[in-house]
């Protein structure tokens, strides 16, 4: 038998133990025993990793029978997860609150039917805890660096097998097997092996629900999530700098997570894999929300948060395909999810009715605060976060389009919050522009809204979704130029930010112009406008938009300011462009380099 490192297989069997005196029932004492065992002749040693790596390698190359001639039980034991009663596959959302009341501290149920829950100490992403496993099958298609950080084939192992013997000790585990990809042609089957009905639900809702005949012929996944978020990664596994990791190996097509309970790292974990392998398939993954008109006409929009993404797609006269994720194929464009994952700080009925009425039986509700004896939530209240959120089925948005695909795009808008008050409200990008931007990916932090942002701060995020790409950003902009060519569609740049100042004098552009503005790109109204030239951008700015005065359509009209203060303005935010885009010149075409602000 192999043996543990001293160190290694001290901290594993110090954090086990405290895990069997947490329960009381005699046959979940029985199974924290055996994983108790399990993690103790655990070898840690990396000589030992790479022979278990080398064997699990062995058995996945070696001929195997068609997926479906597994059966759920044997498909399970596969991954080394030990099947018995008390596993509860794809449960419906009535037990899976009772089983998130009886056994998660903390959870309830709101006034309107959602289930509350907290995810513990993390809640966000913790993107600096993202790792992907260095392979030879991956190696070289993988962009490299602070995003996707690399991580040896035996600490994954490491990884996995810790996962696994946690999991093996739990006297309830929860599975749930379903879609991401509403297009059949490109979707894959992903397997959630989780601990909380929390984490059950929440992917319920994410992922797209099979029928019960798919369920029935599911068979073996594509992809894997393994999360045993409530236990630690150890950091005397090399790579690892913290409790927490999320990692992730294209070659064995599994995803692990350890010290962090926030459930968004499963939905975005998801779309990483398909940011990975729709562009390896030839077709270009989109962090965006996507909508259609009443002729069919689809809008792809493109922002970070706070920029007005969410609302400003949502619109009760054209069907929503999707909030966050979609794919573009040869015959148009469909959403990767089965849900939405909705931000629920200052929330409303009045400001977003559909959101709101969104929040019933089968929802759920994350870190919110609500009042102990009615269960009414205070959506004000950020005492535990600010990203309070809600994550519920596409189906409950009324004017949801299922199936959740459409045609191919004649609208693409990437919108900007500009608090420096220099970008125009709309401008129309040419195709090297569109590429630029696109790339850059710029939005701006305005003071206040963290510690130590005194005046507003340049945000850059590549594809306008950094933190989830897996292929160099470049790929993804000539994989878009592709398309817009092919189709003919109009890009637009929207910025929904300051005009007449910079942040703290001028004033925000009012929700009603823009939403004029995507009207007016909707109706057609944009494309016969006649435009000008704007200044050190380089911008197509409309001369006149319906309902909209003509005056802040041009942002050094309608500055307030002196001539020399918008001047040094509008050069310091072009160099701030400049300098992010040093990073991704090296692949760019000298006619998207020069596409971007010249001084």
């Amino acid at each position: 038998m192999l043996r543990c490192s001293l160190a290694t297989s001290t901290h594993c069997m110090h954090r086990c133990r405290a895990v069997a005196s947490a329960s009381v029932a005699l046959q979940a004492a029985a199974r924290q025993a055996r994983g108790l065992c399990l993690l103790k002749t655990c070898a840690y040693s990396h000589a030992a990793q790479h022979v278990r790596c080398t064997r699990h390698k062995s058995q996945q190359l070696q001929d195997k029978a068609p997926a479906a001639a597994y059966s759920f039980e044997q498909s399970l034991s596969r991954t080394g997860i030990s099947v018995h009663a008390g596993i509860q596959r794809n449960a419906s959302a009535a037990r899976l609150y009772e089983n998130a009341l009886r056994y998660e501290p903390d959870t309830a149920i709101s006034s309107t039917g959602a289930l509350i829950a907290r995810s513990g100490t993390k809640t966000g992403r913790s993107p600096r805890d993202k790792r992907v496993v260095e392979e030879a099958s991956t190696v070289d298609d993988v962009w490299w660096g602070p995003v996707n950080k690399k991580l040896s084939e035996e600490a994954f192992a490491i990884n996995y097998e810790c996962a696994a013997n946690y999991l093996n000790t739990r006297e309830r585990l929860y599975v749930f097997d379903g879609y991401a990809g509403w297009d059949p042609k490109y979707r894959i089957k992903v397997r959630v092996i989780c601990a909380r009905a929390y984490h059950a639900l929440f992917m319920n809702n994410m992922l797209i629900r099979p029928t019960q005949q798919e369920l029935a012929d599911f068979g073996e996944p594509d992809f894997t999530i393994v999360n045993a978020g409530q236990f630690p990664a150890s950091r005397f596994t090399k790579g690892m700098t913290s409790p927490t990791s999320v990692a992730i190996s294209f070659e064995r097509r599994e995803m692990v997570i350890l010290g962090t309970e926030y459930a968004g790292e499963m939905k975005k974990g998801v779309f990483t894999v398909m940011h990975y392998l729709m562009p390896k398939a030839g077709v270009l993954s989109l962090h965006s929300s996507c909508n259609e008109g009443p002729d069919g006409d689809v809008s792809l929009f493109f922002g970070l948060s706070g920029t007005g993404k969410t609302t400003l797609s949502a619109d009760p006269q054209r069907p929503l395909i999707g909030d966050d994720e979609h794919v573009w194929t040869e015959n148009g464009v469909f959403n990767i999810e089965g849900g939405c994952y909705a931000k629920t700080i200052d929330l409303s009925a009045e400001k977003e009715p559909e959101i709101f009425n969104a929040i019933r039986f089968g929802s759920v509700l994350e870190n919110v605060v609500f009042d102990q004896s009615t269960r009414s939530v205070d959506y004000t209240d950020k005492s535990i976060t600010e990203n309070t959120r809600c994550a519920y089925p596409i189906e409950y948005i009324p004017n949801a389009k299922i199936p959740c695909v459409g045609g191919n795009p004649k609208n693409i808008v990437l919108l900007t919050c500009d608090a420096f008050g220099v970008l125009p409200p709309v401008a129309k990008l040419t195709p090297a522009q569109a590429m630029y931007h696109f790339i850059s990916g710029y939005t701006a932090k305005i003071a206040g809204t963290e510690e130590g942002v005194t005046e507003p701060r340049a945000t850059f995020s590549a594809c306008f979704g950094q933190p989830f790409l897996v292929w160099h950003p470049v790929k993804y902009a000539q994989m878009l130029a592709q398309k817009m060519q092919k189709h003919n569609v109009n890009v637009w740049l929207v910025n929904t930010g300051w005009n007449g100042g910079a942040y703290g004098i001028g004033k925000r552009i009012s929700l009603k112009y823009s939403r004029a503005i995507i009207d007016a790109i909707h109706s057609g109204e944009l494309e016969k406008a006649e435009y000008a030239s704007y200044g050190v951008f380089n911008l197509q700015i409309p001369k006149a938009i319906s309902n909209i005065p003509a005056k802040i359509l041009d942002p050094s009209q309608a500055w307030e300011g002196s001539a020399e203060e918008f001047s040094g303005t509008i050069t310091k935010l072009a160099r701030l462009f400049q300098a992010n885009f040093k990073d991704y010149a090296d692949k760019a075409t000298p006619e998207i380099i020069d596409a971007g602000p010249f001084i």
